[in-house]
């Protein structure tokens, strides 16, 4: 297979501008149960809400971005705060941006179906990917690096290439009359989630590829 992602990271992560600081990196735990879903549910517009994604060299040179596409999912609120929620992700509809790709000998759709591939997200075998609520609290005093206006600290298991782990970020969680959402950016570590394509030290070609994943959610839902 041409190595074209060997340089060009890869990854599931959110497109961050680049004066913005970088999203701490979230620590991994053990999957949790889930919460409970209670209060009304509100559907997750699948038109509206995004997942983006950023990944870079090492040192963060080179940065490549993209998208990928939400399906369904819901969020469900009572005494007006989110309660639980869940949303899906199509693997398959992952997006290089064209913009993040600019050396003349490099494509972004060579780049796109390496991420496709087994190497990275094996979306043939893993046309999914899946995050559930376990728990919202509020944001505790001091959090740093947080996406603007955020209030509340939401973990959850996310799942990928069949394997769930449980993480916990800062988000900003707005709920209304008869609509609710999230937002959110944060770094996860790839390799923990077994995609491991160059991280492999012995080779100073793949060892350039970051670990690190920028990840951006941007759910909005509407009453049912």
């Amino acid at each position: 297979m041409k190595k074209f992602g060997f340089i060009a990271l890869a990854g599931l992560g959110l497109l961050l501008a680049s004066c913005e600081k970088k999203a701490d990196t979230v620590s991994t735990a053990q999957e949790q149960q889930v919460a409970d879903k209670k209060g009304d549910v509100f559907a997750v517009d699948a038109a509206t809400s995004m997942v983006n994604w950023k990944a870079f060299h090492k040192g963060g040179l080179a940065p490549r971005w993209g998208t990928l596409s939400i399906t369904s999912g819901e969020l469900s609120v009572a005494d007006k705060q989110l309660s639980s929620g869940e949303f899906v992700i199509d693997m398959k509809s992952i997006k290089v941006d064209p913009a993040s790709v600019t050396e003349k000998d490099k494509k972004y759709t060579e780049l796109e179906g390496h991420l496709k591939s087994a190497d990275f997200f094996n979306v043939e075998k893993f046309p999914t990917a899946e995050f559930k609520i376990t728990k919202v609290e509020d944001l505790a005093a001091g959090a740093q690096n947080a996406i603007e206006g955020a209030n509340k600290t939401v973990s959850g298991n996310l799942t990928l290439l069949g394997k769930t782990l449980n993480v916990s970020f800062p988000a900003k969680v707005d709920v209304a009359d008869k609509s609710a959402a999230v937002k959110a950016q944060f770094t996860v570590n790839r390799a923990d989630w077994g995609i491991k394509f160059g991280t492999n030290e012995t080779d100073p070609a793949e060892w350039m590829i970051s670990k690190d994943i920028e990840i951006a959610i941007d759910v909005k839902a509407n009453q049912k």
